[in-house]
């Protein structure tokens, strides 16, 4: 069993890796998640010198790699992105393209559920703004807002939303490098 820290950029990120969808896919994969989930409360706190005691902590809790949850936001590329928070050894960055929301926008199923009609996004992670996408989305066919990000996150969650089906979305690579993250370091085991 390998245990993995996780620093999340937010709170969107911290519910996905905390939901009991995502603790059953790492237990599958015979991987451990460490507590406490770290939160680094916005992607201008993921710098090497805030990251470096979150690190050390997680591994103190015997994490053996850590993983840094991130959205890419305003940054160029995933590269600028990963370059920005400086990789280290027995680290991962996984960067959701413009932001963790466009996750939920790549599981039609779940939307389909909660808006009682089929939901079908082609690009989830082309769009600018998901959660305004999804807030939007949400005001149109049900009447009702989404709330707050966090509120959208659990939400989610709440009807079924896992890393797995947005992985399998055709255009959401970056879900499908989080899992094929995860899936690599469960076969190095």
């Amino acid at each position: 069993m390998v245990n993995i820290g996780f620093i999340c950029e937010g709170d969107t990120e911290v519910k996905i890796v905390k939901s009991v969808g995502f603790q059953t896919l790492l237990r599958s994969l015979n991987l451990h998640c460490v507590i406490p989930i770290e939160d680094a409360d916005g992607n201008g706190n993921l710098l090497p010198h805030n990251l470096e005691p979150k690190r050390a902590k997680l591994k103190g809790y015997g994490a053996e790699t850590i993983i840094v949850l991130t959205d890419l936001d305003r940054d160029t590329s995933v590269q600028a992105t990963k370059q920005r928070i400086t990789e280290t050894k027995d680290q991962h960055i996984i960067v959701a393209v413009k932001e963790a929301e466009a996750w939920f926008l790549a599981s039609g199923t779940v939307l389909s559920e909660i808006v009682g009609e089929p939901v079908w996004f082609e690009k989830p992670e082309d769009d600018n703004e998901p959660f305004e996408t999804i807030r939007q989305l949400f005001l149109q066919k049900t009447g009702r807002g989404v709330g707050t990000k966090p509120i959208l996150a659990c939400r989610m969650l709440k009807y079924g939303f896992t890393i797995q089906q947005a992985a399998e979305h055709p255009n959401c690579p970056s879900a499908r490098y989080f899992l094929s993250t995860l899936q690599t370091l469960a076969s190095a085991n």
